[in-house]
């Protein structure tokens, strides 16, 4: 039996029990990053990214496993796609210079949006329609500041709940990653884009991209979650598709819900309570354990309640993993596209649950 109670700022789930505190859920953050206004860099890695074009594209060979090899170093073009969809509001997750079936699914997504064959990857049409309707630099020169070397930084994040729970709070682990989510990137990525940067040093210069603020300038009328395609797809009033993010939803043992919900509230900055009568997976012996809000708590930085107890939609700590991995029944996001669909989205919000989840 799944047991649910809404004390005007605290959520008992099921699957992901939740305690909100009142000053935290009045006080959204804003959104961490700026609209495209800087100038392109011109260190030789970026101007290989502004400069790409449509027959740089180098497709996946039939038969081979995508994502491709670890090892594989990211194509200038796939950044700059990324970062234009990223910016259009289609979300590919992190921007990682590589092909996947995130970044497929957020050019499907823009493609049907824009009533454009889709369904087969980057295609010349699809290429010329985004760099035609953007034509801001793609990447910047960013001057690593104090207050980004501020922290505190907690180094490792603890596998167990138990030593999650003895933090103050589940902050950045280094300012890496802090950086790379910042600008919407894979860590991977963006130390390769500068590979002698001394990223803990306040005032070195470092290579990113620019990606989009969050901000939809359209109301959110209607949320559809696929869990056959593993993405979240947002509609305005006119039933027109202006968004789409990769998502995990669920699992064939935790399967997310089905039919027509709605959104009950949004908690920024949430904390996370794990309840061993309520929970069925985490050690049990460890008892409740209350684990402190951060980029890097069990649900991101954003929780979006849902009309049907116990569901959420939620950041993640691992973006890299968002539609790659299963979940306790829940829809994952980044942590950025959490926060642009919580600062979007009102009470009453409809969210249509669609297919079937196939990840277990």
């Amino acid at each position: 039996m799944r047991h649910f109670t809404d004390k005007l700022f605290s959520t008992v789930a099921a699957f992901l029990l939740l305690t909100v505190t009142p000053a935290i859920a009045q006080q959204p953050p804003a959104n961490t990053a700026a609209p495209p206004s800087a100038p392109a860099s011109k260190q030789p890695q970026a101007q290989a990214i502004e400069q790409s074009s449509f027959s740089d594209y180098q497709p996946p060979n039939p038969g081979q496993p995508t994502p491709p090899q670890a090892g594989a170093p990211p194509q200038p073009i796939l950044i700059k796609v990324e970062t234009l969809l990223d910016r259009a509001h289609f979300s590919p997750g992190v921007i990682d210079g590589k092909p996947g079936e995130n970044l497929d699914n957020a050019i499907a997504a823009y493609a049907k949006a824009h009533n454009m064959p889709g369904g087969n990857g980057l295609s010349q049409q699809i290429f010329s329609a985004l760099a035609g309707a953007d034509k801001q630099p793609v990447t910047q020169d960013y001057t690593i500041t104090p207050a980004d070397e501020k922290g505190p930084f907690i180094g490792t994040l603890p596998s167990d709940f138990a030593a999650q729970a003895k933090l103050k709070q589940l902050g950045y682990l280094s300012p890496v990653q802090e950086l790379a989510e910042r600008f919407h990137m894979s860590q991977a990525l963006l130390q390769s884009l500068n590979p002698n940067a001394d990223f803990s040093a306040a005032g070195t210069s470092i290579v990113a991209v620019q990606p989009g603020n969050g901000e939809f300038g359209d109301t959110i009328a209607r949320i559809e979650v696929d869990k056959s395609d593993n993405q979240l797809r947002v509609f305005d009033s006119s039933n027109r598709l202006f968004a789409a993010f990769p998502a995990t939803v669920g699992s064939t043992e935790r399967p997310a819900p089905n039919g027509t919900w709605a959104v009950a509230f949004v908690t920024f900055n949430p904390d996370y309570t794990y309840d061993p009568r309520r929970l069925t997976f985490g050690k049990k012996s460890e008892g409740a354990l209350t684990i402190a809000p951060g980029p890097n708590n069990p649900v991101g930085s954003t929780w979006i309640q849902l009309t049907e107890p116990t569901y959420g939609i939620h950041g993640s700590p691992d973006p890299g993993l968002v539609g790659k991995t299963a979940s306790h029944g829940c829809v994952r996001l980044t942590n950025w596209d959490a926060s642009a669909v919580g600062h979007a989205v009102k009470k009453g919000t409809p969210v249509v649950f669609l297919g079937a989840t196939t990840r277990s």
